[in-house]
C-alpha cells in the first residue's frame, strides 16, 4: 500500500468519524462521545495529510508545517482553557472567520499558482482551467463573506459595537446589486482571467459581508452565527475542490450543510424567514424598539422567593444569558436537587435560541449535572405553565417577552416565547430593569403575578438555597 492510498483510506475512515461525531452531537447524553469521535477524526485526517505531504515538500516545507501545528494547537489550548461558556459565541464567530479567511487565500494561491504555470509547463487547459477559475472565484467570494460577515458577529456578541441593526437606505438593492455583481464578475472572470477582477471580487465579499450581518438586530444572532457556521463549512469545501482534497470536502459540505439545517430550525422557532436572515435582513422593515417602562414593577426578596417555592407544587426554571453571566448553573442545580428533595416537581423550560448560542442553556445545565430527563424544550413544556405554581425567570428576556405575541409593533413579534406569565406565580432574576438583547422592554415584568428579585443571579440563588435549607 502507498501513502497515497493509504491517506485516502484514512480521510474515509475520517469522514465516517465526523458523521458519527455528529450524530452523536444531536443528543444530550451521547454528546460528549461525539465530541471524542469529531478529536479522533481530525487527528486521523492531520495524520495523513502531513504523510502525503511529506512526499512533495522539502525539509523547511515540513518543518514549518509542523511548527504552524504546533502553535495553532497551543493557541488552541489556552483559549479553549480560559474561556468562560459566556464567551463562547463570540468565540465560535471569530473561529469562523479564521476558515473565511483561509479559503481567501487557498483561492489567491490556487489562481497564482495556476497563472505561473503555461500548457506547455503541464498546467491546466480547456475545460479544466474554465472550471479551475470558477472554483478559485466562488471560494474567494464565499471566504470573504464569512470573514468579515463573522468579524462583525463576534464585534456584536462581544459589545464591542451595537447589536441594533444597520439600517443603509436601499440596503436590500445593496444586497442584490453585490449578488448580481458577483455573478457577473465571475462569467467575466472565467472568460478572461486577471488579477484585477480576482481583487474586485475579494473586495465586493468582504464589503457583503460585512454589511449582511450588520444589517441583523441582536435578537436575532444566535441564528447568524449557526449560518455563519453553514458559510464556513462551504467555503471549506471550496478550497478542498482547489487543493483536490476530497476529505475536505466531505468535511465541508457536512458543516455546511448541518449548520443551514440548524438555521432553518432556528429561524422556524423565532417565526423569522429564513431566506430574510441569510440575506441580511432582507426584505423586513426594522420596528421601532420602546424601553420605557410600561407600569410598575414589584420587588420580592429571597426569603419571600423560598417560601413560594416550598409551598409550590410545580416549578419551572427557565434560564438565560444572565444565568450564564453570573455562572449561576451550579447552584441553581443544588437549588433543584433541594425542592425535588422536598417533593416540589421542578422542570427545566428552554427556549431554542435562549443564550447567544444554539443549546447554550443546555451545556451550562449539563455542565452542572442536571438531569437529562427534566430539561424540555419549549414545545414540550410551554402548556404547563398555566398549571405551574412558581415560574423562576433566571437571567432570561427576550425569549419570555409576551410582547411577542401581543404586541404586532415589536421588533419580536411573531417569535415564539415561553409563556411564563401563564403561571400562577413569576419571579424574575435580573440586575436591573434594563432591556434585553433585542432592545425590547418586556410587559412580563409589570404583570400582577410577577415580582423582580434584583441582583447577581448566583448570590441569590444561593441565599435562597440556604432560606430552604434552613426550614428543612
Amino acid at each position: 500500500m502507498t501513502v497515497t492510498t493509504a491517506a485516502q483510506a484514512a480521510y474515509i475512515i475520517s469522514a465516517v468519524l465526523f458523521i458519527l461525531s455528529l450524530a452523536g452531537l444531536s443528543k444530550h447524553e451521547t454528546a460528549r462521545s461525539g465530541v471524542v469521535l469529531g478529536i479522533s477524526g481530525m487527528a486521523v485526517a492531520l495524520a495523513a495529510t502531513i504523510a502525503l505531504a511529506s512526499q512533495s515538500i522539502s525539509g523547511t516545507g515540513a518543518a514549518l508545517l509542523a511548527a504552524a501545528m504546533v502553535i495553532g494547537a497551543l493557541i488552541g489550548l489556552w483559549r479553549a482553557r480560559i474561556v468562560e461558556m459566556t464567551a463562547m459565541p463570540e468565540l465560535i464567530a471569530i473561529l469562523h472567520s479564521f476558515v473565511g479567511l483561509a479559503a481567501v487565500l487557498v483561492g489567491w494561491n490556487g489562481y497564482l499558482e495556476v497563472a505561473g504555470h503555461s500548457a506547455d509547463d503541464g498546467g491546466l487547459t480547456g475545460s479544466l482551467l474554465g472550471v479551475h477559475h470558477a472554483e478559485v472565484f466562488i471560494g474567494v467570494f464565499i471566504g470573504g463573506v464569512t470573514f468579515t460577515g463573522s468579524v462583525v458577529a463576534f464585534l456584536k456578541l462581544s459589545a464591542r459595537i451595537k447589536s441594533s441593526p444597520l439600517m443603509l437606505p436601499g440596503r436590500n438593492a445593496l444586497n442584490l446589486g453585490a449578488l448580481v455583481a458577483f455573478a457577473v464578475l465571475t462569467v467575466v472572470f472565467v472568460a478572461a482571467p486577471n488579477i484585477g477582477l480576482l481583487i474586485a471580487v475579494t473586495a465586493l465579499a468582504l464589503a457583503l459581508g460585512w454589511h449582511l450581518v450588520a444589517s441583523i438586530g441582536g435578537g436575532d444572532m444566535p441564528v447568524v452565527v449557526s449560518m455563519l457556521n453553514s458559510y464556513s463549512g462551504w467555503a471549506a469545501a471550496a478550497s478542498g475542490f482547489l487543493l483536490n482534497n476530497d476529505l475536505l470536502i466531505v468535511t465541508g459540505a457536512l458543516v455546511g450543510s448541518s449548520g443551514a439545517y440548524l438555521s432553518y430550525i432556528m429561524c422556524q422557532a423565532m417565526n423569522r424567514s429564513f431566506l430574510s436572515v441569510i440575506a441580511g435582513g432582507f426584505g423586513i422593515e426594522a420596528p421601532v424598539a420602546s424601553d420605557t417602562e410600561q407600569g410598575e414593577h414589584r420587588e420580592i426578596g429571597a426569603e419571600e422567593t423560598a417560601e413560594l417555592l416550598r409551598e409550590a407544587s410545580s416549578v419551572i426554571i427557565t434560564p438565560g444569558y444572565g444565568m450564564a453571566v453570573a455562572q449561576a448553573q451550579q447552584r441553581v442545580a443544588d437549588l433543584t436537587r433541594s425542592l425535588r428533595d422536598q417533593g416540589v416537581d421542578v422542570r427545566f423550560g428552554i427556549h431554542p435560541v435562549a443564550g447567544r448560542l444554539p443549546g447554550h442553556m443546555n451545556v451550562l445545565l449539563a455542565e452542572a449535572n442536571v438531569p437529562y430527563d427534566v430539561v424540555l424544550e419549549m414545545d414540550e413544556i410551554n402548556d404547563d405553565f398555566a398549571a405551574t405554581s412558581v415560574v423562576l425567570v433566571i437571567g432570561a428576556n427576550d425569549t419570555v417577552n409576551p410582547a411577542a405575541l401581543e404586541d404586532a409593533n415589536s421588533p419580536i413579534a411573531g417569535m415564539p416565547v415561553l409563556r411564563v406569565w401563564e403561571a400562577e406565580n413569576v419571579i424574575v432574576f435580573k440586575r436591573s430593569m434594563a432591556t434585553g438583547y433585542a432592545g425590547v422592554q418586556n410587559p412580563l415584568f409589570f404583570r400582577e403575578n410577577s415580582r423582580m428579585l434584583f441582583g447577581d443571579a448566583r448570590t441569590r440563588v444561593d441565599e435562597i438555597v440556604n432560606a430552604l435549607g434552613a426550614r428543612v
